[in-house]
């Protein structure tokens, strides 16, 4: 099988696929610089700390304010956490329909984010981490490529 690593990295040629990537999302009434900053938000339910973090000037600082621990986590947080991932990818990914086209053409590759030092959402040190975020871009890659067959089917 196929491997795609992607990374927060200019040189990356699938660093569309990362949450830090400058497509600005429309979700919950509000635009989001990137798909991080609302994920971040999330883990509180307080509108004021949400808008501390979809303000930060970049992901990363947004990635510093939601990993605060003075601040407490929403309750369920953990339990939360990949159905507001996969939300906010949905969002990114149908708003920019160029990169739902980058993302199918990846066929049946597998999709993993390169993350040295994440090992909940990337590969981690030793390319054993969990790599949920590349697992929920190939269940979103599914489920548009099973919406455009669909779409072309009823348009035929």
């Amino acid at each position: 099988m196929q491997r795609i690593f992607f990374r927060d990295d200019f040189a990356c040629l699938h660093r569309m696929f990362c949450n830090a990537s400058d497509h600005p999302i429309e979700l919950d009434d509000r635009r989001w610089p990137t798909v991080e900053h609302y994920f971040q938000a999330q883990k509180f339910l307080e509108f004021d700390l949400q808008e501390i973090i979809r303000r930060a000037p970049t992901a990363r600082r947004a990635v510093e304010l939601g990993r605060n621990p003075c601040l407490p986590l929403r309750a369920g947080w953990h339990d939360a956490r990949e159905s507001v991932m996969y939300r906010a990818l949905r969002a990114k990914f149908t708003q920019y329909p160029h990169l739902a086209e980058r993302l199918i053409l990846t066929g049946d590759a597998q999709l993993i984010n390169d993350s040295p030092d994440d090992t909940q959402w990337g590969a981690g040190p030793d390319r054993c981490g969990r790599n949920r975020l590349g697992i929920l871009l190939m269940r979103l890659r599914a489920e548009l490529a099973a919406s455009r067959k669909t779409a072309l089917r009823a348009a035929a």
